[in-house]
């Protein structure tokens, strides 16, 4: 896709991409392998990635949110994986490119419900960029997070996880193991085994 939308948060476009490339990445026979998303496969994680884009768009604009539950994906195949992907990117990126960056906080679809504006795009890129992860690793690509993508997202995940986790939204933190990098310290903080296979 040669245009696409951008919010002008820099590190919730490159979320948006990594996304966009995960899901461009997935084969024809690959949309139910099985996940780090326990219990989901590819499809799943793939809903419900586009249902929380919509969400954060719907809290901003206070447009509709998504017309399903994300929080309990079908799993029954897209039509249009790409497409059903990019038009959640888009909303997303069109509501992120409205935020007034000076304002002293915006509503968000997660705990506490109201953010600065930087976190809560961050908060936005933590959720789009982990499943991007997901879905990667799922079809046995390498992952697209960087070093300079996780650091701002564990940043925010250490704001917003712990309520999250509660509910049963991440699994419970992985210990840290010594010479982890910045995006396996995430993956950790956010209950994944950065090694993880289709077979682990």
């Amino acid at each position: 896709m040669s245009e696409t939308t951008v919010s002008g948060w820099n590190i919730l476009d490159a979320a948006h991409e990594a996304l966009r490339q995960a899901v461009a990445g997935v084969p024809a026979d690959g949309w139910d392998l099985p996940t780090p998303c326990a219990g989901w496969t590819v499809t799943q994680v793939l809903q419900h990635a586009a249902g929380d884009q919509i969400g954060f768009a719907s809290a901003l604009t206070g447009e509709p949110g998504p017309s399903f539950d994300p929080f309990d994906p079908t799993g029954e195949r897209v039509a249009d994986p790409a497409a059903f992907a990019e038009d959640a990117i888009t909303r997303s990126a069109t509501a992120w490119a409205g935020v007034d960056r000076d304002a002293a906080e915006v509503p968000t679809p997660v705990p506490p419900h109201k953010m600065s504006p930087w976190s809560a795009s961050t908060a936005c890129a933590l959720d789009a960029g982990v499943h991007a992860w997901d879905i990667a690793v799922a079809t046995g690509r390498p992952s697209p997070l960087t070093p300079e993508m996780a650091r701002p997202l564990l940043q925010v995940a250490r704001e917003i996880v712990e309520p999250l986790r509660a509910w049963g939204a991440y699994a419970p933190a992985v210990e840290p193991v010594a010479g982890d990098d910045d995006v396996a310290a995430l993956l950790r903080y956010l209950g994944r085994d950065p090694h993880w296979t289709a077979a682990s």
